[in-house]
């Protein structure tokens, strides 16, 4: 059944509710800019100290997985952008169908994910002072892989909200709560999931191209 929202006590309407949580998103993701922003910088720092080591440790991450997850982020992007164009359509049941597979495709990143470290693990690649891999017993292949680890995880932590988010959207469309004439959570939930995809294509290059 459909129902229409009503502004929270602190609006006047629900035109300037929406204006305040667009703005409220924006800075909310303007801050994670920044946190990966400084991650990135520590990253070509060391890299300009350890650049034979940090090219070396590029090749021993898995290329194939990693290029996988890039397509299955693009695609994902996708889907969760043709579920907000389906919406504004009157098309629910399309917007429900692509919630779905954007779940899918994120639930699948986070598979591969789970595959290469554990082809790590066993090899000994652990981050910090628990790295043990003979095959770069160096400081920096041991700083090399633990900001691929804090880095890679902190993304996978992102992409774990990004699907939590994702499925309330999806309850809420089949509830009728999101609706073509109010999805403004829809909107924004897609724009944090895009925020998340485009990070990881800037991790990419940085674990798995620049050898």
């Amino acid at each position: 059944m459909m129902t229409t929202p009503t502004p929270q006590v602190q609006f006047e309407s629900l035109a300037k509710q929406r204006h305040a949580v667009r703005f409220g998103m924006w800075i909310f993701l303007g801050s994670e800019l920044l946190l990966f922003a400084g991650l990135f910088g520590l990253y070509v720092g060391y890299r300009m100290e350890y650049a034979n080591e940090f090219a070396e440790g590029v090749h021993h991450n898995a290329l194939a997985l990693g290029t996988t997850n890039t397509v299955v982020l693009i695609v994902s992007s996708f889907t969760v952008a043709w579920s907000i164009h389906a919406l504004r359509r009157g098309k629910p049941r399309t917007t429900i169908r692509m919630l779905g597979l954007t779940m899918v495709l994120g639930s699948m990143f986070l598979v591969f994910k789970a595959i290469e470290y554990a082809g790590h693990f066993a090899d000994g690649i652990y981050p910090g002072r628990y790295y043990t891999f003979q095959g770069m017993p160096r400081l920096g292949g041991q700083l090399f892989f633990t900001l691929y680890y804090f880095m890679t995880g902190l993304h996978a932590l992102h992409m774990l909200g990004g699907l939590t988010v994702i499925l309330w959207l999806w309850i809420r469309v089949r509830r009728g709560k999101t609706t073509p004439a109010h999805h403004t959570e829809l909107e924004l939930g897609a724009l944090y999931w895009h925020l998340v995809d485009a990070i990881w294509i800037f991790l990419w290059p940085l674990f798995y191209l620049t050898g």
